[in-house]
């Protein structure tokens, strides 16, 4: 079974691969090529993360706009409430 392509792989299925990564760089126990490698794939995920972040971002603006424009609902800070 081949691995997801870009568009059917989740959000946190990128995530948790770009997580993986990470850990094994942070080892330091990878040959130089191979760190080369998951640090490639590792700003490919980034960006894929990134803009399926931008994505629902999107989304969330667009199902939040009222007539007059966005409405925006202040957020409770416990710190200063």
């Amino acid at each position: 079974m081949s691995a997801p392509s870009d568009k059917e792989r989740s959000f946190e299925l990128a995530l948790k691969e770009l997580e993986a990564r990470v850990q094994k760089l942070e080892g330091g126990e990878l040959e130089l090529d191979q760190a080369l490698k998951f640090f490639e794939e590792g700003v490919a995920l980034v960006r894929e993360c990134h803009e399926r972040l931008d994505a629902a971002d999107a989304r969330i603006v667009a199902l939040s706009q009222g007539p007059a424009g966005i409405v925006e609902t202040p957020i409770a800070n416990p710190e200063t409430d």
